[in-house]
């Protein structure tokens, strides 16, 4: 691991890469992807010690979202705008699917509460591991604490 951890935060605005920036940049080496495609490019690029990974990505254009929307669409019965909003608010998972699919094993922490959905999680951490969650009011030690810990693995 390089003196600071390199954290690749994937996210589809710039909320947590600029407070990541603001209060851990001396801790941390960070970067930023946009997108699933983005971030499987960037970590097939070098060394990332850790992804910081956020769930909901409604403001990524529909053709960079992963996964597929018309193999949702009937999930839906055929509501192709509830399929679309269900990728967006699940667009974490697809992207965590994505990287291991393609063999990148870099321990992720999500932002997400889980709390409530402890099955959800425990279902995600048995099949994607190494991964973990921070809720989106943990405060900079807590962040920092998870990240380095996670990038120390």
């Amino acid at each position: 691991m390089a003196e600071k951890p390199v954290v690749v935060v994937i996210e589809d605005g710039h909320e947590y890469t600029e407070t990541l920036s603001r209060f851990l940049s001396e801790h941390l080496a960070l970067e930023r992807a946009g997108s699933g495609p983005e971030a499987l490019e960037r970590l097939s690029e070098g060394v990332v010690d850790v992804v910081f990974l956020d769930m909901r990505f409604d403001r990524t254009p529909e053709d960079l979202l992963l996964g597929d929307v018309d193999a949702l669409v009937d999930q839906f019965n055929g509501d192709r705008g509830q399929a679309r909003r269900f990728r967006q608010d699940h667009q974490g998972t697809y992207v965590l699917a994505a990287l291991r699919a393609a063999g990148h094993d870099v321990p992720v922490v999500m932002s997400y509460d889980f709390d409530g959905e402890p099955r959800r999680f425990a279902k995600l951490a048995r099949r994607f591991a190494p991964v973990r969650y921070l809720t989106d009011d943990a405060g900079p030690e807590t962040v920092l604490a998870a990240l380095r810990e996670a990038a120390s693995r």
